[in-house]
């Protein structure tokens, strides 16, 4: 540890702007996370985590402000270069799971190694590797609606290490399994982060899910309220002015 692999200086993001309805989600948001941390972000709804999650995974820019990703600076980065980022060092998994339908398993993990440019070949072997690594060796061939939610998440989580990306971003990724699912889906993060030495950023509501993690971010109103040692660290915490 000790590298930065996400640097975020003052964020601010404006919507509308210019018109009367012009809204400030982020008010000068400063967030720094360590290679090989497991990270998570709480709040409650409306208190800017969508839209932090949107600039962390480079989905979208901020109005103004820092962001450096694994030492590129993405400020002002053209849209087809921040997109072949995002492919690279980002893997995202999401509570909808947002597989696509007709599409076979595995042909859903090989999705982002595709446009990666990777060889058909290459492909298959990696998508079949991961799949094993999240327990669904025996489901490579069966389309989205033949599996369970607990499945498509294991799906969901291959698919965002398709192209061993430095940076695992999940947005409530147990938020629409029950409770014994949604721990099958923690223990394999655990193990990413743990066993690969993943960087892994998660976006939850759920305070026990965050308590698992080695630093708990809660954000509110657009800012960072309180930053705290999740048990995967060992307690402490720190309110935020």
């Amino acid at each position: 540890m000790g590298n930065h692999i996400i640097e975020m200086t003052d964020i601010i993001k404006k919507f509308y702007i210019g018109t009367p309805n012009e809204l400030t989600i982020l008010k000068g948001m400063t967030l720094h996370v360590e290679e090989g941390e497991f990270v998570s972000i709480v709040g409650a709804s409306g208190s800017g985590k969508s839209t932090l999650m949107n600039i962390i995974g480079a989905l979208d820019h901020p109005t103004s402000g820092n962001y450096i990703l694994g030492g590129e600076d993405l400020g002002g980065m053209a849209g087809n270069k921040l997109s072949d980022i995002r492919n690279r060092k980002i893997g995202f998994v999401f509570q909808t799971f947002n597989l696509i339908p007709r599409t076979t398993a595995i042909k859903n993990v090989e999705l982002p190694m595709l446009y990666a440019g990777m060889s058909a070949s290459r492909r298959t072997v990696r998508a079949r590797e991961l799949m094993e690594l999240v327990g669904m060796a025996d489901r490579t061939k069966h389309l989205p609606s033949e599996l369970s939610g607990g499945q498509k998440q294991r799906v969901a989580i291959a698919r965002s290490m398709a192209n061993n990306p430095d940076i695992i971003l999940a947005d409530e990724p147990t938020g629409a399994l029950d409770t014994e699912t949604g721990r099958m889906v923690m223990d394999i993060f655990h193990r990413l982060n743990r066993e690969q030495g993943k960087t892994i950023v998660l976006i939850t509501h759920n305070p026990e899910l965050a308590a698992e993690t080695n630093r708990i971010i809660t954000i509110s109103d657009g800012r960072i309220v309180r930053e705290e040692e999740g048990a995967a660290q060992g307690g402490g915490s720190r309110e935020s002015a």
